[in-house]
């Protein structure tokens, strides 16, 4: 369980990260739709200069999406913590280790459940390839 100082310093850590997420997604989508980057695709000449805007595009897209979800993450770690439940392993409700809620803090699971979930998303994963 938990201590109060150890929940207070994990809720300080997820409230920083997400005023960091906010700013940054906040840039990456002025950086997206600044006037420079449509220009150069706009000034696309050949195929070879085509792929590369697309592939920009891609990789701006890739970075917004993966910040979104650390928000998503951090706001049920938060949500989790407002009903006491934060700091419990969602399928086996053992205790997660402070240790690993200090390097992960918005983990759901434990450290054995989370390599079963993740065990289990890659034999789906294999299964459908």
């Amino acid at each position: 369980m938990l201590s109060k100082k150890q929940t207070t310093e994990l809720k300080a850590q997820l409230d920083k990260r997400f005023l960091e997420l906010r700013d940054e997604i906040k840039q990456e989508l002025l950086t997206f739709d600044n006037e420079e980057y449509s220009q150069t695709a706009s000034q696309v000449h050949d195929i070879g200069d085509d792929s590369l805007a697309d592939f920009l595009v891609d990789i701006n897209l890739a970075v917004i999406s993966h910040h979104i979800q650390e928000v998503k993450d951090i706001e049920a770690a938060l949500l989790r913590m407002s009903e006491d439940k934060y700091g419990r392993c969602r399928d086996c409700d053992t205790p997660i280790k402070y240790q690993r809620l200090e390097v992960q803090p918005t983990a759901a699971r434990c450290i054995k459940c989370q390599a079963e979930h993740e065990r289990s998303l890659h034999e789906r994963e294999d299964k459908y390839s």
